[in-house]
């Protein structure tokens, strides 16, 4: 296999004596090159995309969630939270409460989730960096947080002192006598506006553990979820098992992925599909290996004749070419990804490509794994476009 493979090399450095070859070579690697640079920028701007979304996930909700297997309420104790704590790959746990309320303000109204937080929730999920005008939680009287799309929909501000939001939950505990309001009926001011996405932001507002207590009517050792950060974490059901011992109850624990399952879905499709067309692409491409191929047999066979009678057999000669088709695609697909990689690096060093009307660049992420992808698609697909051109080219030599 060793003279074959020299024989190609030798044909796809030397020039053929006819320009138009020559033409048709290049051109069958500038090609494969574009191709392949083409699906390694648009993955790893893909990736850029992913990661820059996913960001605002990530400093909404927590590494892992501990939630209820039957019903909705956990019922935990400070001394298990404090347990929680201190387990290796835990950082900090927090338990919080939620439920559905009604919010009113000046006659409009909004329906959203209350999250009743405790004093260490920033330090498992960062929500403070997400405010964009108004503090979290400074004044000892009632406040809320609430998402840009409830201020939107309300018409709401911050510090707004001559009226306050109105949240209202039905009442779980006494009953309701004739005539007596089945609501409970909460007033707080507006203390900070944050923005993560535009789903999240016109579903959840926060407010102080006592705050929601009082307004959902709920224990002490009532909560709805526990959320934790992690240190790093690689076998979630172990984590879960340790998770139930000090718990004492049966639980569910969920990762940022189970918690946005449709989120990632989603992604991991569009991802699928995007790699998908530009495969297509790439496979567009080789067709023009596979022409070049077949002119430069055409062009090759008085010198085929002479490897022939110096007793080189058929499937060696077709071999040459199956060599030679496949460093075209090869060479050509390393040169993409080469200068594909050098493109995602300056814009992610040297920004110079922006999000039209902003001054935010367009995110990209060099990540391994996509040139791993890449290879491996431009290697495969350029083998088989080879081989494909190459199936009965011994056949004809030994016809000739």
């Amino acid at each position: 296999m060793r003279v074959p493979f020299f024989i190609a090399l030798r044909y796809f450095f030397s020039k053929s004596k006819q320009s138009i070859i020559n033409l048709i070579n290049l051109i069958s690697i500038g090609v494969v090159l574009v191709a392949t640079a083409s699906l390694f920028i648009v993955l790893s701007a893909f990736s850029g995309l992913k990661d820059f979304g996913l960001s605002f996930s990530n400093s909404f909700d927590p590494d892992l969630r501990v939630e209820a297997v039957q019903g909705k309420i956990l019922r935990v104790d400070s001394v298990q939270i404090a347990a929680l704590s201190e387990l290796a790959f835990v950082e900090s746990a927090t338990p919080l409460l939620e439920e559905k309320v009604f919010l009113n303000f000046r006659n409009k109204n909004h329906v959203a989730y209350l999250k009743g937080v405790e004093n260490n929730y920033q330090s498992v999920v960062p929500i403070d960096s997400l405010i964009v005008s108004g503090d979290w939680f400074v004044n000892d009287f009632d406040e809320v947080i609430i998402g840009g799309g409830i201020a939107r929909a309300l018409s709401l501000g911050v510090y707004d002192y001559t009226d306050f939001l109105t949240l209202t939950s039905p009442k779980r505990k006494g009953g309701v006598g004739i005539g007596q309001n089945p609501f409970v009926n909460q007033t707080a001011l507006v203390a900070g506006i944050y923005f993560a996405n535009e789903e999240i932001d016109k579903k959840f507002l926060f407010a102080k553990i006592d705050f929601a207590r009082r307004l959902l009517q709920r224990g002490q050792d009532e909560y709805t979820y526990v959320d934790i950060k992690t240190t790093g974490i690689k076998d979630l059901p172990s984590a879960e098992k340790e998770i139930q011992a000090i718990l004492g109850q049966e639980v569910t624990v969920l990762d940022r992925a189970q918690l946005n399952a449709a989120l990632y879905k989603m992604l991991n499709t569009e991802n699928v599909a995007v790699y998908l067309i530009f495969s297509l692409v790439i496979i567009i491409a080789l067709f023009n290996v596979v022409g070049a191929l077949i002119m430069m047999f055409l062009d090759k066979k008085p010198q085929l004749r002479i490897l022939y009678a110096m007793g080189l057999l058929p499937k060696e000669i077709q071999h040459v070419f199956f060599y030679l088709g496949g460093l075209i695609s090869w060479v050509g697909g390393g040169l993409g990804i080469v200068i594909g990689s050098l493109l995602v690096l300056l814009q992610q060093l040297f920004p110079f490509l922006y999000v039209p009307g902003t001054n935010l660049a367009y995110p990209v992420q060099f990540d391994l794994n996509n040139f791993f992808i890449v290879f491996s698609t431009i290697f495969v697909l350029g083998t088989f476009a080879a081989f494909w051109a190459t199936r009965k080219m011994d056949k004809q030599v030994a016809l000739d």
